[in-house]
């Protein structure tokens, strides 16, 4: 597993695959306080940090929009501090938008540049198509300078973790894909897109997820292209040393709300 853990050591590999399991559970955001603590997590990456949103309810501090009424929603929570750690959804079409055009967020912001003659969202079966969007990890659980680091031991005694607990880490982004693959298995979908800079499906190869590029790349928040993974071939592809967490995600999800084609009520409503 290619960057996560010295070359060749798949002893160590095994041993922070098993960490992670044990450090950070998955939750389904079925209910309006996770739905909440996803939706502030967003607001901090998305909102404070990148500038890359207007918050939707900037008192509550909070991000969302018309597409998480119906989406499923992840959350990485670290166990033993309980702060949420990452985040994703997937958005699934919405049952009362007929139109083939509109039936994920990226045929409304880079429709014309999707370019594929046949993996294209209007192009296949509505009820097998979905996209990630929104992933975010909390500032505490990225990598961070030293002057970062001295800065929260001086002045949030919540972000004080361990070494061995911050070795886990890196495997945070790895896990919102894993999720998002075991999410889209349970909801019986197999065609799945994304927007993506060009570096973030580099790395991801890296651990067994190819995705092909579909769309033209577009300015979008930097330098972004519509990407397509299919979650049967995604699941054959995955490498070895990831299987057990990718189960062990299936399981932890599985035994939740049945995720179905509504995601419940919506970001308004909380």
């Amino acid at each position: 597993m290619t960057s996560l853990t010295p070359a060749n050591n798949l002893d160590s590999a095994s041993q922070l695959l098993e960490r992670f399991r044990t450090d950070f559970q998955f939750k389904l955001a079925t209910s309006n306080n996770d739905k909440r603590r996803v939706f502030q997590l967003r607001h901090k990456v998305y909102c404070e940090e990148l500038g890359y949103e207007e918050p939707a309810d900037p008192d509550a501090k909070l991000e969302f929009d018309e597409y998480d009424s119906h989406s499923l929603h992840c959350l990485i929570e670290h166990r033993r501090s309980g702060q949420a750690a990452g985040c994703m959804r997937l958005v699934l079409p919405d049952d009362n938008e007929p139109s083939c055009e509109k039936r994920l967020p990226l045929q409304s912001y880079a429709g014309q540049s999707l370019t594929h003659e046949t993996l294209h969202p209007a192009r296949l079966d509505r009820d097998e198509i979905c996209e990630i969007s929104r992933l975010a990890i909390a500032t505490p659980f990225r990598r961070k300078s030293l002057k970062a680091e001295l800065e929260d031991s001086v002045d949030n005694d919540i972000h004080q973790f361990t070494a061995d607990e911050k070795k886990t880490f890196p495997v945070i982004v790895v896990g919102l894909f894993l999720a998002t693959y075991a999410l889209v298995g349970l909801t019986h979908r197999r065609h799945v897109f994304a927007m993506m800079e060009p570096r973030l499906p580099r790395l991801l190869a890296m651990s067994g997820f190819h995705f092909t590029q579909v769309g033209d790349s577009i300015d979008f928040h930097g330098k972004r292209s519509a990407f397509y993974i299919d979650q049967h071939r995604a699941e054959k592809e995955i490498h070895a040393e990831l299987i057990p967490l990718y189960r062990h995600i299936q399981n932890e999800l599985s035994s939740q709300e049945r995720p179905t084609s509504k995601a419940g009520k919506t970001a308004a409503t909380l």
